[in-house]
């Protein structure tokens, strides 16, 4: 990788020699605006936003400004998503994406359109394991774990909390799929009984036909892999209904707190759930700062994610020198990757100096550092979650 570093600072400091026309930089922010996440989506694009304020407040990009164009994957139609990618790429122009929010939707926009068009992608929150596989011409990242991390560590804190057997719903698509499989086989592997293990469809007004068929399982440890504002609402609230479960655990997609709208709050209170957090550095200091200070919450789900997201692709334009879509995945890795001056969140001006002179640099950022692998993966951290008078609440780190 050094040698790829050496090659694109050396190219930068012959852009800074004869520089060229100023030009805008256009990020798009593709997200689940409408569906089954909506209540998640404006915090992520918020955090995506504010790192592209950070870039203009201190002097722009590349002669010119950070701009945004924002698209609405939906979250529950790939076509959509597809759609609104297409619409991004080819009639907005934008020249790379944060995004897409949800694990499908980020699969079909990249296949659909971003791929064939040479555009980089970075997702802050999609987590199936499928988006590991995707045939991505080295265009398609993302900035927290994988799902087959996240079901490793959900399944040892079950065990360790003496949830000896469980019974899964899980929507039916690849967040779903992915992540029950994921938790499903490293819990038999810990000794656990996954008594049954149902995927659901999402959109339904009545799931008490799939909770009857949970219930019979024998089990009383009810997993819901789903969405807060879709079918992972409605199966949670039918199944309290019902009561015939005692322990209820939600994934990632369940961590909002629409998630209660229309529940008894006390028959949640308690409620177990996991999502992606946030590694421990001297970056995940400086944003909490930074969001507190622009009024955003500093923890809010995959929001610090989505700040990295965008000032990385912010980082890798004025590393290439101009806005060509062709070189940016390289350009990408180069500022995420040691060696190199530590850049951390809202420090433009400092990185913009190093690049000009011809020097390495190695964001280190609001979640965490971003070494992408191979597939353009990168390690993270998943934190528990608990419900807590109505409103979800961090309680630390799962190892």
């Amino acid at each position: 990788m050094r040698h790829l570093k050496l090659a694109l600072t050396a190219a930068a400091a012959l852009s800074v020699a004869t520089p060229a026309v100023a030009e805008d930089v256009n990020i798009g922010i593709l997200l689940g605006y409408t569906g089954p996440l909506e209540t998640l989506a404006p915090p992520i694009g918020d955090a995506a936003k504010l790192a592209l304020q950070h870039v203009n407040e201190q002097g722009g990009i590349l002669g010119g400004e950070a701009t945004f164009t924002i698209g609405d994957s939906t979250c529950a139609d790939a076509t959509a998503a597809a759609t609104a990618a297409d619409r991004l790429i080819n009639a907005d122009g934008v020249h790379a994406i944060v995004g897409a929010m949800c694990s499908g939707a980020t699969i079909s926009a990249a296949n659909t359109a971003a791929i064939p068009a040479g555009v980089v992608m970075v997702s802050p929150s999609a987590s199936s394991p499928a988006v590991t596989t995707v045939e991505d011409n080295d265009l398609l990242f993302r900035v927290g774990p994988s799902d087959a991390y996240q079901g490793e560590v959900v399944a040892r804190m079950l065990l360790d909390k003496g949830i000896n057997d469980i019974a899964i719903t899980y929507v039916n698509n690849d967040y779903g799929k992915g992540f029950a499989d994921a938790l499903s086989n490293a819990y038999e592997a810990g000794g656990g009984d996954v008594m049954i293990s149902e995927a659901h469809e999402e959109g339904k007004s009545d799931y008490r036909a799939e909770l009857g068929s949970l219930a019979a399982s024998g089990s009383q440890n009810l997993i819901i892999l789903a969405y807060a504002s879709g079918s992972g609402q409605t199966i949670l609230r039918q199944a309290i209904e019902a009561g015939d479960f005692v322990t209820y655990f939600g994934g990632d997609g369940m961590v909002a707190d629409a998630l209660v709208t229309g529940i008894d709050p006390s028959a949640v209170e308690g409620m177990l759930a996991s999502r992606q957090g946030r590694l421990e550095t001297e970056g995940t200091a400086v944003y909490e700062k930074l969001a507190t200070d622009a009024g955003l919450d500093p923890i809010a789900s995959f929001g610090p994610q989505a700040y990295d997201a965008a000032f990385l692709l912010a980082l890798a334009f004025e590393q290439k020198g101009n806005t060509d879509r062709e070189g940016v995945n390289e350009a990408l890795r180069s500022v995420a990757t040691a060696p190199g001056e530590v850049i951390l969140p809202g420090e433009w001006d400092k990185a913009k100096q190093l690049i000009a002179d011809g020097k390495e640099i190695n964001y280190e950022g609001a979640g965490g550092d971003h070494e992408f692998d191979e597939a353009g993966d990168v390690s993270g951290a998943i934190v528990e979650m608990t419900i807590k008078d109505g409103v979800f609440v961090e309680v630390g780190p799962l190892k």
